[in-house]
This record gives C-alpha cells, structure tokens and sequence, in this order.
C-alpha cells in the first residue's frame, strides 16, 4: 500500500514537501483524499480522477487567502473546517465526513503542498 502511495505521488509535480515528518503527512493526507472521494466534488491536481465541479477546485489552494471566502487560510482554520464544515460556515454545501484530527491535518498537510 506504501509503496502504491509513493508510487502515485511521484508524478505529482505540485507537491512541495518538508521535513521527512511532513512530507509522511502530506502523503497520508493526499491518500486521504482518495480514499473519502474528495475528487467527486473538487478538482485537486495531481489527484487522478479528481475533477469533481460541485465544490471549488482545489487548485492553488495553499495561496488562498481564505477557505470558502469566510475564514483566513491557516492550518488550524482548516483543520477546524475539514472536521465540521457547517462549524465554519452553516450554508456549505460541503458534508461532514467524520474525519478524525489526524485525518483532518493530514489532509490539511497535503492541501498546503497545493501552492
């Protein structure tokens, strides 16, 4: 499964990872990405079958100023959004999906790396 990962993520040339510690997160947050369906709603380069047009595309989205045009784009900001959307802003379209903190870092990990 590892070896899958690493093998996808090697042809995405938008990732810009860090240390070793979050370069691991990142990637786990890019397999997290497939693995929720995030694709079927967004567009995220480098995510193969992700051309979802019911949310923003994801393209990008580390430069963003702010997530959904209501909250800056910072970390914990979108932590807090990935875990409970309608937290963050209650007329999202966006579902809760359960995601755990961890997931939502890694998550929030890998979206950063889309500058």
């Amino acid at each position: 499964m590892v070896l899958l990962t690493l093998a996808m993520l090697a042809g995405c040339p938008d990732l810009h990872w860090g240390t070793d510690e979050s370069e691991a997160q990142a990637q786990h947050g890019a397999q997290l990405t497939r693995e929720y369906g995030c694709g079927s709603c967004h567009l995220i380069p480098g995510i193969t079958g992700a051309d979802g047009l019911v949310g923003p595309s994801l393209e990008l989205i580390g430069r963003r100023a702010y997530l959904g045009g209501v909250v800056p784009n910072q970390p914990e900001n979108m932590v807090r959004w990935l875990m409970n959307p309608q937290g963050a802003d209650p007329r999202t379209a966006m579902p809760n999906l359960g995601l755990t903190e961890e997931e939502a870092r890694a998550i929030s990990a890998y979206l950063d790396t889309l500058k």
